[in-house]
């Protein structure tokens, strides 16, 4: 592979057409306001490299992305003043196809990073929660647009309300993993399919996917507004305090409501 570009906190290769994009924050990969906006950047910076076709957005260590990192300073631009979200939204605005490759958590704002690419490749060991309602909080980064539309509403509010984690065998079941492997295949098989894509008429896939994804990143725009909005007033609330509390304890939350 050759590397590409110098982002911080990830390793960018550009190799046959097919680009990766490695997330190098082992082992969960938590996120902050930086690490999305380096995604973003390389994003912005493949989709105006001819020679890219394809991207694959993966990650090292156990998880792909196990959610937003609250400690320190930097908890203040997790969604709070809109410029997480503003970085989020650059994502969905890439114009090449991208597949994910998630090897384990994909929690929370995780989740919504895994709900960006247009396809998922994942392993049984993979696991996929909308947790925000176990933090007394409520969805992100998008989620409250993309994960009904891949899964239906149904099972989307089921992920909602009771904040559990789908294994990969069950997430392939719903919909929400388009490819399931072996963990030590998952990493080839993203590549085999990028490669797959990479092989068609460049043109031609680009005009497909704008069509197919017409409109999209002005959906997660909208839902991103509102979703700030209501995390905005949730995050001064004593539950929100105890759900982040009980997270981190490692105990079922009690929350009271206020």
């Amino acid at each position: 592979m050759t590397a590409y570009g110098n982002y911080p906190e990830l390793g960018v290769t550009l190799e046959n057409h097919v680009a990766v994009v490695e997330i190098q924050r082992p082992p969960h990969n938590f996120f902050n306001f930086e690490l999305i906006g380096a995604i973003a950047d390389s994003f912005e910076d493949l989709g105006q490299e001819a020679d890219c076709r394809a991207i694959v957005l993966c990650a090292q260590g156990k998880s792909f992305c196990a959610g937003a990192d609250f400690s320190g300073d930097d908890s203040k631009n997790i969604g709070k003043g809109g410029n997480l979200y503003q970085e989020a939204v650059r994502l969905f605005r890439t114009p090449k196809p991208v597949i994910g490759a998630i090897q384990g958590a994909a929690i929370g704002g995780g989740l919504g990073l895994a709900m960006m690419p247009d396809f998922r490749v994942a392993c049984p060991e993979a696991r996929f929660a909308a947790n925000f309602t176990r933090l007394g909080f409520h969805p992100g980064f998008g989620l409250t647009t993309t994960l009904p539309e891949v899964i239906g509403t149904s099972k989307a509010n089921l992920m909602f309300y009771t904040s559990r984690r789908i294994k990969g065998e069950e997430a392939a079941e719903m919909g929400l993993v388009d490819v399931l492997v072996p963990q030590e295949k998952l990493r080839e098989a993203a590549m085999e399919l990028a490669a797959e894509i990479a092989e068609n008429s460049p043109l031609g896939v680009l005009e497909t996917r704008a069509t197919m994804r017409k409109g999209l990143a002005e959906r997660v725009k909208a839902a991103t507004d509102h979703e700030l909005a209501i995390q905005d007033k949730l995050r001064t609330t004593e539950d929100f305090g105890e759900g982040i509390k009980a997270t981190a304890e490692r105990r079922v939350p009690n929350f009271k409501g206020r």
